[in-house]
């Protein structure tokens, strides 16, 4: 298929072309070292200006100002933008002004990357600026830049669009400030939570990705064939049954960020892909997860953010310990009305149906007061909750409460009505957790596809002996979105799940003619951005015959001007 390409794209690569010719490789493979950032540069320079009279850097060009014999354009590097001052005689002393002339002034464009050495001075306007001595081409861009303008304090061509932002996260990154700074608290985050295990002594630990079976979590996976072994395997839905293998093996306590895969709807806060960070501790039960889950995060949120309170919307959220504690029935009888409690099944579909709650024959008991709690309750717990004491149906891989045998020693974290957290008192009986796995093949059986699979080898681990054991999982993009004060998932993922791009089919010039455009003009609409012929009947007739005459004079073509009335008749 040939490439049709706009007429700022036919320019670029005209300029390439003339780059080349000049002896200029637009794309140089050597190292291009700097010695400064744009942000070193503003931070810096008015308390000690001698630092800055030799400066290399480089960076993206993002705006340019060209007039005769000297110039202005600012460069964005990763740390921010910074003004340049171009003079001709500077930068070219000698007799061959080509560098200036032609090169900076016409062959380069807004989007190309440039390494620049000169020293730093205040303007009259006072602005910080890097006076040019040097200048190499680093990288011609190709593709012009979706370039945000400000007029009054009002923006125009934003880049905007979702779809766009996340398809194009290279651009995003580009173009609007502040998406550099969520990924960078993401790191710090982690970070954050890294350094607090390492002190404690914990060990951060790798496990499978491809599993046989797909374990630890109730979750529908992917699946996939290995060709040389010829057996089916999974992307994994958590790394549970992993990290206790290794406690069984002798550590006391390891942990993991890791890459869990689930093939289930998506929303914004389900992305397939997505990141948890699961920890195991032996010889702890969750009362003291709870404790270490509060210091943890009261830690994390003061080291990202500065403070424990983070603003969201019109909440505010305070991670100062200790958090609220509520056992899950109890909160279900608080906003319900319903003591569940000790029911059974069909009791339970009862309420379900006073609730008024969509239901079907596939869920169980576990799965009906789960539904209940995430409908009726979830939403209320803004501040740091921790939901307690789960019945055994939801908890297949959770130890019996010490002193309520229906239920499990378990806690979910909720924060601003989503589940962070989720951590248990670990089974550790191989009987029981046989029988455990036993109930929920009987669930698969019924038609939950998110029921679990039996899982022998870990079966056959808790035979040698887990000592007692407490883990933990925690959501780390759901963290993340909590602590930047972002609604969606995909604003902190690189680069989230999206459908296939719809790429509609280019026009070529005898689609235009068929529409009834004058065969000498066909090829030129193409070339100024129409690329099919719906974008033409959308666009009003005036700015088409602009768009044309304008094209037609800057490129000296050898043909009348384009009347109003003939483009109208194209497009009507």
């Amino acid at each position: 298929m040939s490439l049709i390409l706009s007429e700022q794209e036919q320019i670029r690569r005209n300029s390439l072309k003339e780059l080349y010719q000049l002896g200029i490789n637009p794309y140089p493979p050597e190292s291009f070292s700097v010695n400064t950032t744009a942000e070193a540069i503003h931070a810096g320079f008015e308390q000690n200006p001698q630092a800055f009279q030799e400066v290399t850097i480089a960076g993206r060009i993002m705006s340019r100002r060209i007039m005769g014999a000297a110039s202005f354009c600012e460069i964005q590097d990763e740390k921010g933008r910074i003004q340049l001052y171009f003079k001709r005689d500077d930068l070219c002393p000698g007799e061959d002004k080509t560098l200036y002339n032609t090169v900076f002034k016409r062959l380069l464009d807004i989007g190309d990357i440039i390494g620049v050495s000169g020293f730093v001075f205040v303007t009259q306007m006072g602005e910080i600026t890097i006076h040019v001595k040097e200048l190499k081409v680093l990288s011609k861009s190709l593709r012009p830049l979706p370039i945000v303008k400000e007029k009054d304090g009002q923006l125009y061509d934003a880049f905007t669009d979702p779809e766009q932002r996340y398809r194009m996260r290279y651009v995003d990154l580009i173009v609007n400030d502040g998406i550099k700074d969520t990924f960078r608290k993401r790191t710090q985050i982690i970070n954050s939570m890294r350094n607090f295990f390492n002190e404690k002594g914990y060990l951060e630990v790798e496990t499978p990705i491809l599993q046989p079976i797909p374990g630890g979590a109730a979750a529908r996976p992917f699946k996939t064939h290995h060709n040389a072994l010829d057996m089916p395997l999974y992307l994994r839905i958590a790394n549970e049954l992993y990290l206790k293998r290794l406690i069984v093996g002798g550590f006391d306590g390891v942990y993991e960020f890791a890459r869990d895969f689930r093939n289930e709807g998506m929303d914004r806060t389900h992305n397939p892909e997505f990141t948890v960070m699961e920890i195991y501790v032996a010889y702890k039960d969750y009362n003291w997860m709870m404790d270490f889950t509060e210091e943890m995060l009261e830690k994390v949120v003061k080291e990202t953010i500065g403070n424990t309170k983070v603003k969201i919307g019109d909440k505010e959220i305070d991670f100062t310990r200790p958090f609220k504690r509520i056992a899950i029935l109890d909160a279900i009888k608080e906003h319900t009305g319903f003591d569940v409690e000790g029911i059974d099944e069909s009791a339970l579909r009862e309420v379900c149906r006073k609730l008024e709650m969509e239901i079907d024959e596939s869920m169980g008991k576990g799965k009906l007061i789960d539904e209940i709690f995430g409908e009726k309750c979830e939403h209320h717990y803004v501040q740091p909750t921790f939901i307690t004491d789960y019945p055994v149906e939801m908890s297949p891989l959770c130890k019996r409460h010490r002193t309520k045998p229906e239920l499990t020693e378990r806690f979910e974290l909720m924060i601003n009505g989503k589940e962070i957290a989720n951590a248990y008192t670990e089974l550790n009986d191989p009987i029981d957790q046989r029988k455990r796995f036993e109930e929920q093949l009987k669930l698969s059986e019924r038609g939950d596809d998110e029921a679990m699979f039996i899982d022998q080898d870990f079966l056959r681990a808790l035979e040698f002996g887990m000592p007692p054991t407490s883990g933990m999982g925690i959501g780390i993009d759901r963290l993340v979105m909590l602590l930047t004060g972002q609604t969606s998932i995909q604003e902190v993922l690189f680069f989230p799940q999206m459908r296939p791009e719809r790429i509609r089919r280019v026009a070529t010039p005898q689609d235009f003619i068929a529409m009834g455009v004058a065969p000498e003009w066909a090829e030129h609409l193409i070339q100024i951005g129409y690329t099919n012929t719906d974008m033409l009947k959308d666009d009003k007739s005036a700015i088409v015959q602009q768009k044309l005459n304008g094209y037609r004079k800057k490129n000296k073509l050898d043909m009348p001007a384009i009347q109003l009335e003939v483009v109208e008749s194209w497009i009507k």
